[in-house]
């Protein structure tokens, strides 16, 4: 079993997305809190290549499923 463990500036240079801190905290800070409704692949502000790659990674990736959950986390939170 990989016991992999993958950083939030990963996932966020995996979704092409900046993946240094400063972007991190103004992609958050720009998106959230994402409502309750909605699933993390299914908010407005993902390409469809995005959000296809965070349904793959929650669905077939246990690697990455715990950074996704996190970063799911995080766009929930206020503001």
């Amino acid at each position: 079993m990989d016991a992999s463990f993958h950083r939030f500036s990963e996932l966020f240079a995996q979704l092409g997305l900046p993946a240094d801190d400063a972007g991190i905290r103004a992609f958050l800070a720009t998106h959230a809190p994402l409502a309750a409704g909605i699933a993390l692949a299914d908010a407005p502000f993902w390409t469809p290549a995005q959000a296809a790659l965070l349904r793959d990674e929650i669905l077939e990736d246990a690697d990455w499923a715990e950074v996704v959950d996190r970063l799911d986390a995080a766009l929930r939170a206020p503001g």
